[in-house]
């Protein structure tokens, strides 16, 4: 067999600690020591016991769900996995999870329960219910003496001050806390003003230990939280604990403070809201205004057309066009007739007989029957006849045809 190089035995060795099932989730439990934390934030520290040590490594994400940071010579529980660091050639443990010792059991328990109620579907995302938009009434789980009924009230005052809030008093923390837990959840969905029941429930408390914490890990409680008529929010511990009421309520908050911000409008925000649909509604209002304004002077000017006043008018004007056009026809026409009548005035003129007996002719009727005389074989000697000239008239006779 060729010799190996130090990086593939390494490298082997690393692939057989990680394929070992054994030695991907463990708890171990020892003493702390070396403990230091770099500027990236991930841990480095010694966990040992009287006979042997081991290093270890927690990442910057890990460690930043720590209440607290362990100190050295403090005797605690570490979850986490077996590894091999090529870069220094050593074994080394890498955690996830660290608590003070006595605190892995409950976190074992704490599992494990979660897992039993999440396949029961008490966790399915499709359970969870809205939270009412505007809520008149919200009830609160909580000690009466704790700091974190004080934080939700002074947050719901500044934030939504005309808001009722019903406290329902409990322990919260204790082997008696989880039934008095339940018995106000209970009490909030059983309550009535008249006809009215609290919108929303908060269940609430500050941080604390994991044992402290402990009574809304309760079985109890969770199956109370998931049965409520009412959604439920859940501000219980800091930002990076979680319990299994967490997980049960229809909105998880990181803090009390936290709960109070998320069952509430903020009014400062409401009142900037309103501030801008006042703006938009003037705007709208004003440029409704405008189109109405158009359109009525547009009716109005339709309105002056299709008036009976200006149809009247308009109509006595086609009247006195049409009387003018009749005038100027009638003009034109008696000029026509004018003229015509000029022409056969001259006609007639050339045909007046009198005319002709100015230029010396004579017109010559036979008597006494007045016949004119066209022919000499129209008269016979003898015949009397009548001669009409220019200034008048005489007798005469035919002496020969």
């Amino acid at each position: 067999m060729p010799p190996l190089t130090v990086t593939q035995l390494v490298s082997q060795l690393k692939t057989l600690l990680e394929r070992e099932p054994s030695l991907r989730n463990l708890w171990l439990n020892g003493e702390i020591s070396n403990f230091t934390r770099a500027p990236s934030g991930h841990c480095y520290f010694t966990l040992k016991d009287d006979r042997a040590l081991l290093s270890c490594v927690m990442w910057r994400n890990d460690a930043q769900r720590l209440a607290r940071l362990p100190q050295n010579g403090q005797q605690v529980l570490v979850h986490g996995y077996v590894s091999f660091y090529e870069g220094q050639g050593r074994v080394q443990f890498y955690a996830d999870l660290l608590e003070l010792a006595g605190v892995g059991r409950l976190y074992q328990e704490f599992e494990a329960l979660k897992a039993r109620l999440a396949a029961e579907g008490l966790f399915d995302p499709a359970r969870k219910r809205p939270l009412p938009a505007w809520p008149q009434r919200i009830g609160v789980v909580t000690s009466p003496r704790a700091a974190a009924l004080r934080d939700i009230l002074r947050t719901l005052a500044l934030r939504y001050p005309s808001v009722e809030v019903l406290l329902a008093p409990t322990l919260v923390q204790g082997i008696e806390a989880p039934a008095q837990i339940v018995a106000a959840i209970e009490l909030l969905n059983a309550w009535r003003v008249g006809v009215e029941p609290v919108d929303l429930i908060l269940v609430a408390r500050g941080g604390g230990s994991i044992e402290e914490l402990w009574a809304f890990n309760d079985e109890r409680v969770a199956r109370a939280i998931a049965a409520s008529a009412r959604p439920v929010i859940s501000g219980v511990g800091h930002e990076t604990d979680f319990t299994l009421a967490d997980f049960a309520a229809d909105l998880r908050a990181p803090t009390p403070t936290g709960a109070a911000a998320a069952a509430t409008p903020d009014r400062l925000k409401l009142a900037g809201q309103v501030r801008s649909l006042r703006g938009r509604q003037a705007l709208a209002i004003g440029q409704q205004i405008a189109r109405d304004r158009q359109r009525l002077v547009h009716s109005q000017r339709l309105m002056t057309r299709l008036s009976p006043a200006v149809q009247i008018a308009g109509r006595r004007q086609q009247v006195d066009d049409l009387h003018l056009a009749m005038q100027r026809q009638m003009r034109h026409r008696l000029a026509l007739r004018r003229v015509e009548l000029a022409g056969l005035q001259a006609r007639l003129a050339n045909l007046d007989p009198r005319a002709v007996l100015q230029r010396g002719y004579a017109i010559v009727y036979r008597q006494p029957t007045n016949q004119i005389v066209t022919s000499t074989q129209a008269v016979t000697a003898g015949d009397a006849l009548r001669i009409v000239v220019a200034d008048g008239e005489f007798s005469g006779a035919v002496t020969a045809p």
